[in-house]
């Protein structure tokens, strides 16, 4: 009975000690010391007022993780300055937990300020391990942003660690986002790729690639080895979910080009553009291109670009890459010869009762129209015929049966722009007309010179070749002190991955004016009719140094037939594009196409778009439907993008000593 008693009488003097420890308990989480039980690890649903309305209402250690959360929602807001003012009032002393949280709102701040180095510097403090896997997502979409999609083998990286993390919509996502870095590299860049063994994941991705690019011309082929390559890497993450290019190509089926209708203008000013790819496209069709040409031959110069279709205008043109491609075969071998053309004269009457003719006469397959406002009537039409359109509208729409074709100067400013940055310039300086159409060139190229990552582009402007007399009369030459050209983005700046919103900044100051003794400007690139060039190039060096380093580059507006040895010996060290076929590609047909056209360059050139409207017609699904297809054609070595607008990447030659001479 003793020690029953004795139990007893212990236990009820433990009762008050407990009664006192859950009072205090209680009276403690109404002080300043409680626990935070907002849990800044999580996802930030609320809106930022919401937040700021509880900042305002906590007075304990609660506050500061409401103050985290209030940033992230004003960050995804796009409200910079109240984001801003708010980091400034967090308290220097943080849990560790809310120092890591602290870190990736920095970095997103200087993401949306276009400050990536500083981004990249605060990531780089981060403790991943610490991470909550909502933060981890994070953390890596991060990364990727600051990476600004520059394909890289950090940003590889980066996509593969965040794709395990990532369910739904946001996992195809960041599957074709990984598939879009390892398209955009080089072959150069991925045989410099140096990657541990471990990396599994890593080298099945890189496999795949390979395997896309070796078979990427024949559409069955790549079928076959897709799966070859499923087999071999099962628990790729690629392997169980394709990215959607690819998974096309597990439905591809060919186009039926047994009838083909050509929509073209036949009467008006627009006439003599379409003869000239009328004349293209026939002969190609009936095996013109077939003969062979001579091995060697000096490139010719090349066209006016401004005398194309003015109504053209290009779209996006994404980074090109270089790599190996089986060589094209002659454009009339590799179409149907026994297709049926159904020629359509869209100057006779609208184009939307030529395209139901067309449609009741059988076209399984549509070229053209040409003008511009035609074009747009056949994209908002909804048609259900395929259509390779030769023209763009303002506003590409993406339609899976509609491809665009088209030439313009601002697709050449684009070509440029890639071009001259491959080369290693940064500080390009663009000389064009005091015109809408100079207007047009200097957007185009600034709008692709960012998308490369570039810093701002300067312009300078010049009159007629009358004022450029004048000038040089005067011994003023041109001093190459151009002006910043501000322009929107061609895409918008916001950055939305895996459910991080990073918005455009609100405001971005414009770069600082750049000129020629200072040493900025490291690369010209001049928009001129051959006259205007002829006085152009001495105008700059009256003006330059004869150890300034600054590369010249031209349109191919600048080279007509006839310029002479006197004019290749002026032009000595200066590049200039244009299309293969007045490049040398092939002299016979050029000899051909130059005599038929009375060496109006201009037009030869729309015979050659006639050529490649004929090879594309008959390769139209391939190049809607399987990435990386490529055709080496008259006009450029062509690709199209997921708009199944048609890219074209141009020949670049260079004045040597009196010779026209290929750009290695």
């Amino acid at each position: 009975m003793l020690p029953s008693k004795v139990v007893r009488h212990k236990a009820g003097r433990l009762v008050p000690v407990l009664l006192a420890g859950l009072i205090l308990a209680a009276c403690s989480g109404q002080g300043p010391q409680q626990t935070s039980n907002v849990n800044i690890q999580g996802p930030a649903t609320g809106r930022s007022d919401y937040y700021l309305q509880q900042v305002q209402q906590s007075s304990d250690d609660s506050k500061t993780d409401w103050q985290l959360l209030a940033i992230r929602a004003l960050l995804k807001e796009g409200k910079y300055p109240q984001a801003a003012n708010q980091l400034n009032q967090l308290p220097q002393q943080l849990s560790d937990v809310q120092q890591q949280e602290l870190l990736l709102l920095r970095a997103q701040m200087q993401i949306g300020q276009q400050n990536y180095s500083g981004a990249q510097q605060q990531l780089g403090q981060v403790k991943v391990g610490d991470l909550s896997q909502d933060q981890q997502v994070r953390y890596y979409a991060l990364q990727i942003a600051a990476a600004q999609n520059r394909p890289s083998l950090p940003l590889l990286r980066a996509y593969i660690a965040q794709e395990p993390l990532l369910k739904g919509a946001d996992h195809q996502s960041n599957i074709d986002a990984t598939w879009q870095a390892l398209t955009q590299m080089t072959q150069d860049q991925i045989n410099s790729l140096v990657i541990n063994a471990n990396e599994n994941t890593l080298q099945g991705w890189l496999d795949l690639l390979n395997t896309w690019r070796a078979n990427s011309q024949d559409p069955q082929m790549l079928k076959a080895a897709i799966q070859d390559w499923q087999t071999r890497y099962p628990q790729n993450p690629s392997a169980k979910t394709l990215p959607t290019q690819l998974s096309q190509v597990q439905n591809f089926t060919k186009a039926s080009t047994s009838t083909i209708a050509l929509l073209l203008p036949l009467n008006g000013q627009a006439q003599v553009f379409a003869n000239a790819i009328q004349k293209g496209f026939n002969d190609a069709r009936n095996g013109v291109l077939n003969a062979p040409a001579p091995q060697a031959a000096s490139a010719p110069a090349a066209a006016d670009a401004n005398s194309v279709v003015s109504p053209a205008v290009a779209g996006n043109t994404p980074p090109q890459t270089e790599q190996p491609q089986p060589a094209a075969q002659p454009a009339a071998a590799q179409g149907n010869s026994n297709a049926q053309v159904k020629v359509y004269d869209t100057s006779s009457q609208p184009i939307a009762q030529v395209m139901q003719q067309a449609q009741q006469d059988g076209a399984t397959l549509v070229v053209g129209p040409l003008l511009k406002n035609d074009v747009e009537t056949v994209v908002n039409s909804n048609t259900p015929l395929n259509v390779l359109a030769l023209n763009e509208p303002e506003q590409i729409q993406n339609h899976p049966n509609i491809c665009y074709f088209a030439l313009s100067p601002e697709d050449e400013a684009r070509d440029a722009a890639h071009h001259i940055y491959e080369q290693g310039k940064r500080q390009p300086l663009l000389l064009v007309p005091r015109s809408s159409y100079g207007d047009r060139i200097s957007k185009a190229f600034a709008q692709e010179w960012q998308t490369l990552g570039g810093s701002t582009v300067l312009q300078q402007r010049f009159g007629g070749v009358g004022e450029l007399k004048q000038g040089i009369n005067s011994g003023a030459g041109i001093a190459l002190s151009g002006t910043p050209l501000n322009v929107e983005p061609a895409q918008s700046q916001s950055v939305a991955i895996a459910g991080l919103t990073i918005p455009a900044p609100q405001t971005s100051a414009p770069a600082p004016a750049a000129d020629a003794s200072s040493g900025n400007v490291d690369a010209v690139y001049i928009v001129a009719s051959q006259d205007e060039l002829q006085l152009i190039k001495p105008m700059i060096a009256m003006r330059t140094s004869s150890r300034n380093n600054t590369a010249l580059y031209a349109s191919s507006r600048s080279a007509q037939a006839g310029a002479g040895p006197d004019f290749r010996l002026e032009m000595d060290g200066l590049q200039f594009s244009d299309i293969p076929l007045l490049s040398g590609s092939n002299p016979g047909l050029m000899q051909q196409a130059a005599k038929s056209f009375n060496n109006d360059y201009s037009l030869v050139r729309l015979y050659a778009m006639g050529i490649d409207a004929w090879t594309l017609a008959n390769h139209f699904n391939q190049m809607r439907q399987v990435p990386g297809f490529a055709i080496d054609g008259n006009t450029g070595k062509l690709n199209a993008d997921t708009d199944c607008v048609i890219n074209r990447k141009l020949a670049w030659n260079q004045y040597r000593q009196g010779q026209i001479v290929p750009v290695q």
